[in-house]
């Protein structure tokens, strides 16, 4: 076994045993959490669909924001579009093709505004911006349901593009920073039907639509760890037959080569003397003495 103490070993060892420690402990568990969400969400969503909408001041009073508790349930809003701050979410694929979503911050009767996901539009040539129906003007009653903003991960700054105020998310947060405004936070999407909408945006939860869920994901981690640890095994079990069968030819080999050469510890039979030995009987009884012949 002092070959694991090799540099090429050690590192082998090292990275097997790092790579079933992550499947263990960092990757089959983000699995697991990921589909505790997934089965939340759903949850969530169906229980959603069975209630009916309410007004968006019953469950987002004056002075708060859209709580995770009230996330996916419908609401109904009345007030007027404010197209002027109109923002896109860019770099959006929709059915596999690049898309926008169209913000249209909403200012309500109670003098609150509230961020409106409108739907999507596919992009244009190049991702260019495509033309879309504008959103209704004067007052409107529509109908979505609550989400919360999502987070950029690098927190990349709004932008203006063509003359169109573009973001990376759907964020009330990131409308605001494009637009000065100061909506509240959250973000409403609007339902099939309802004035202004768009291509809407579909209502599933984390990882929806994916051909395997999180739980399956989480158990092939959960097997790639086990392999790589059988794997490893396997390995230093085949290095040592072939270590021990190298040494089993290499003293057979010996073997042979001491018996041919006549250096091994058997005695060399009598009858098996060498005839030419100076003084042996066989030379005297040929009569090689000095006086034959």
């Amino acid at each position: 076994m002092r070959f694991l103490l090799r540099p090429g070993w050690i590192a082998f060892v090292v990275a097997v045993l790092a790579f079933a420690v992550a499947c263990y402990t960092l990757l089959a568990p983000w699995q697991f959490d990921r589909e505790s969400e997934r089965s939340a969400q759903s949850r969530a969503i169906a229980t959603a669909d069975a209630t009916p909408a309410v007004g968006f001041d019953t469950l987002v009073p004056p002075g708060t924001a859209i709580g995770a508790d009230d996330q996916w349930r419908r609401v109904t809003l009345a007030g007027t579009f404010d197209r002027a701050a109109e923002t896109l979410v860019r770099l959006r694929v929709v059915d596999g093709a690049p898309a926008f979503e169209v913000l249209t911050p909403l200012r309500l009767t109670d003098g609150r505004t509230v961020v409106v996901n409108r739907g999507s539009v596919p992009a244009a040539d190049r991702g260019a911006v495509p033309g879309y129906a504008a959103a209704p003007a004067g007052p409107v009653t529509v109908e979505g349901r609550l989400r919360l903003d999502e987070t950029d991960p690098q927190g990349r700054p709004p932008l203006v593009e063509n003359g169109t105020r573009q973001v990376y998310v759907s964020d009330s947060r990131s409308v605001a920073a494009a637009t000065g405004l100061t909506p509240v936070e959250g973000v409403v999407v609007l339902e099939a039907g309802q004035p202004g909408v768009l291509d809407p945006i579909p209502v599933e939860p984390v990882g929806g639509g994916a051909p395997f869920s999180n739980f399956s994901y989480a158990l092939q981690w959960l097997t790639f760890g086990a392999v790589a640890l059988v794997a490893l095994v396997l390995f230093i079990r085949l290095e040592l037959l072939q270590r021990s069968g190298k040494r089993e030819k290499a003293g057979s080999l010996r073997d042979q080569l001491s018996g041919r050469d006549g250096f091994g510890d058997e005695p060399v039979p009598a009858d098996r003397a060498d005839d030419s030995a100076p003084g042996t009987t066989r030379d005297a009884a040929a009569g090689s003495g000095p006086g034959s012949g």
